[in-house]
């Protein structure tokens, strides 16, 4: 493509049968905003810049929208312009044309219209070749609500009539189009003075263009497809919810084109980025979010949510186990067995096989190699060393009503059941906690430390001696 792409989304407009407070383009498809999909769309056709078009929340929505990366590494510019009042797509556009460059190609896409894909975007950039308006069509056999595509006999496209507008013969028309058109910015910005309001609903169409384009003598070509989701737009919660199953579905076949197995692609959730290494399995009713990494042979049970983790290569994650790290991030490694029903939160980082088993939450802590925690437990602002035990109804007190204090458990420790050990303080190499025990200082390695009523540290040589066999 010899020439730059400048895209204009235009996502001023209220929604108002959304019945809601938030404004149309951010409602959340797979986990972003309607308008960031199309956004991000736009990188992947190279464009040069985004101008959004802003109106109705125009705060909500510019704070709301973010600039991709590009394939270069750098973010994609991004800008806004407000259309204020709405008078229309033609007057939407014309806020923009002030800040388009002459020596482009503009993209006219919709923040509502969020599965366009990026090779069908750019089909219709070639079409258009930096010289003649193309437009992006369909034919639908219900057209209601849509403008039609009036075609001269020699089948170029001569009108675009609004539905309000057509007439009946014209009503019967079944190719609609899209929304979405390419045009050089020098044409456009002489077509956009030309508008008029002179019309059913008094507003300045931007289709108008395509009248102008042919009394000037300018082909303009359309490309046709014929898969509906990649221009349907969301005016209600049934069609936000249609969409959203459909873009599941695109990403459960992309998932299961890697390799990935699912126990059913129409119980997934991926509201976010899921990257798969190699013989992943997932079952039912997972949700994943933000950004999650599954490393080779990784397993996740039937209804876990996940959440900005990466789990490395042979980790089993049980059924209804809950791991959200949010900003902190949560790491699971190497054949870690987790679940079921447990909770990773921000900040929790696993060794390899490492065993976090039923209702044991896990928060701000270091778990070093073969550590476990089996049963009932709360480990929190903690160390813990390698091949420790910790045992069932154990809490570690980080929290003193002001502060929150580590725990440190050094490798080979055991702690009994029903344990509290209160923050900050250090349990030795190779000691034992005697269960039941409340343990408020520092214990030496290899020690047993036994607290009922008040804390008794015995030192491991008046410990009893292990029978043999």
């Amino acid at each position: 493509m010899s020439f730059p792409v400048d895209v204009v989304v235009m996502a001023a407009g209220k929604g108002t049968r959304m019945k809601s407070s938030r404004p149309k383009v951010l409602h959340r498809l797979g986990g972003r905003a309607l308008a960031q999909h199309v956004i991000d769309t736009a990188a992947r056709v190279s464009a040069r810049s985004v101008v959004v078009i802003t109106g109705h929340g125009a705060e909500q929505v510019e704070a709301g929208l973010v600039a991709p990366a590009l394939e270069s590494g750098e973010a994609l510019k991004l800008q806004f312009v407000r259309q204020e009042p709405q008078l229309g797509t033609g007057h939407a556009v014309q806020q923009a044309v002030p800040v388009l460059p002459d020596d482009g190609v503009t993209l006219v896409l919709s923040g509502d219209v969020p599965l366009t894909r990026p090779e069908t975007l750019q089909a219709l950039l070639d079409l258009c070749g930096g010289r003649q308006l193309a437009l992006l069509t369909l034919d639908m056999p219900d057209p209601t609500g849509y403008g039609r595509i009036v075609r001269a006999a020699d089948g170029s496209v001569a009108a675009i009539v609004e539905h309000k507008d057509a007439s009946d013969a014209q009503r019967a028309i079944t190719e609609i189009y899209s929304g979405i058109m390419a045009v050089p910015t020098r044409l456009l910005r002489g077509w956009l003075a030309r508008l008029d309001n002179q019309n059913a609903q008094s507003e300045y169409y931007l289709t108008d263009v395509v009248k102008f384009a042919v009394a000037d003598g300018l082909p303009v070509q359309a490309h046709r497809i014929t898969d509906a989701l990649q221009v349907a737009g969301v005016n209600s919660p049934a069609q936000l919810a249609e969409l959203e199953r459909a873009y599941q579905r695109r990403v459960a076949e992309a998932l299961m084109e890697q390799g990935v197995r699912l126990a059913d692609p129409a119980r997934l959730d991926v509201r976010g980025t899921l990257v798969c290494g190699q013989d992943v399995e997932i079952d039912v009713n997972c949700v994943f979010e933000g950004r999650v990494e599954l490393g080779a042979g990784v397993h996740i049970g039937a209804n876990c949510v996940i959440a900005n983790a990466v789990i490395r290569a042979g980790a089993v994650i049980h059924p209804f186990t809950h791991i959200e790290g949010e900003k902190a991030g949560v790491s699971v490694g190497e054949g870690a067995l987790i679940g079921p029903f447990a909770r990773l939160r921000p900040g929790a980082t696993l060794g390899r096989e490492v065993h976090i088993g039923n209702f044991v939450e896990v928060k701000n802590s270091t778990l070093a190699d073969g550590a476990k925690a089996n049963h009932l437990a709360y480990l929190g602002d903690a160390s813990v060393g390698e091949r420790v035990n910790y045992g069932a109804g154990s809490i570690t007190a980080n929290y003193d009503g002001a502060n929150k204090h580590r725990t440190v458990i050094e490798a080979d420790v055991h702690v009994g059941s029903n344990c509290v050990l209160v923050a900050p303080v250090t349990i030795g190499a190779g000691g034992t906690v005697g269960g039941g025990s409340t343990i408020t200082r520092d214990t030496p390695p290899g020690a047993l430390s036994v607290a009922r009523g008040r804390q008794t540290v015995i030192p491991n040589w008046q410990r009893p001696a292990k029978k043999k066999g």
